[in-house]
């Protein structure tokens, strides 16, 4: 059963995994040097913990501990409890439901690991916004994706923002980094799939015709500003658009992915 601490001084040193969360390049390096993840909220706490992460400690709110008390009793993490003005004060922000869990990260899986037995996988390329990367995981998990891919310059999807935009999506759908951007396109067609570019090439036919018949198929959707790099669209076996009405050309990437995650799990 968790520990639990009471805390006065936003200066206490067992608070070290949640301070000054505005700061990216400070959660960045945290998390690299320790392995570390923040869940943020009742539902997201108990879904990383449920998935199996393991946690470090929790910080939350004298209100919300009935809340999580299941989830407590089953580790022995220490549980810093706090006032939400004190909470506030060390993360820099207000927490959402008052909840936060550091977790320790996993060793990803490989990429084969990931793959096997899919048939409907996303594959992102250089989406670096935390909010997109999380929208398009939450889509993934919600419409039956069986597996997400993400290339090496890709947003992490376990930053504290991702996962909670994802509402915990991510430790639901499986999902993996490619060690290689440059031959990923390649080896995903020597995998067996059918790679389907989204892309607003004069050549790209509509997303539903490209998907038809389809065992496998492997959908690439590209950065928010420049979309997918020529290599991947030309390494494709098939370039495919959201058909959409005259004067909108586009859709925001994470809407993008939505909406072919949902035409293509049901070809």
């Amino acid at each position: 059963m968790a520990t639990y601490v009471e805390v006065t001084d936003v200066d206490d040193p067992a608070l070290g995994d949640y301070r000054h969360l505005r700061d990216v390049h400070l959660r960045q390096s945290l998390e690299t040097e320790h392995g570390l993840f923040l869940a943020e909220g009742e539902k997201v706490v108990r879904r990383a913990v449920e998935a199996g992460y393991q946690p470090r400690s929790f910080l939350m709110a004298p209100r919300w501990i009935d809340g999580l008390t299941d989830v407590l009793e089953r580790t022995d993490a220490p549980c810093y409890v706090a006032p939400e003005a004190l909470t506030e004060a060390v993360t820099g922000f207000h927490v959402h439901r008052g909840a936060l869990a550091s977790l320790h990260r996993r060793p990803l899986p490989d990429v084969a690991e990931v793959l096997a037995g899919a048939r409907t996988v996303v594959v992102l390329e250089d989406v670096v916004d935390h909010t997109n990367v999380g929208a398009v995981l939450r889509s993934a998990a919600a419409l039956g994706v069986d597996a997400v891919l993400l290339a090496p310059r890709c947003a992490d999807p376990l930053y504290r923002r991702a996962v909670k935009v994802a509402m915990g999506a991510v430790f639901k759908v499986p999902w993996t980094r490619l060690p290689d951007w440059h031959d990923a396109v390649p080896q995903l067609h020597e995998a067996g799939f059918t790679t389907v570019a989204l892309t607003l090439a004069d050549d790209a036919v509509e997303l539903e015709q490209a998907v038809a018949g389809r065992d496998r198929v492997a959908l690439l959707l590209g950065s928010e500003g420049h979309g997918l790099s020529e290599r991947w669209q030309e390494a494709a076996d098939v370039r495919a658009v959201v058909p959409m009405r005259a004067g909108v050309d586009s859709l925001n990437v994470a809407a993008a992915a939505a909406v072919a995650c949902y035409v293509t799990v049901r070809r």
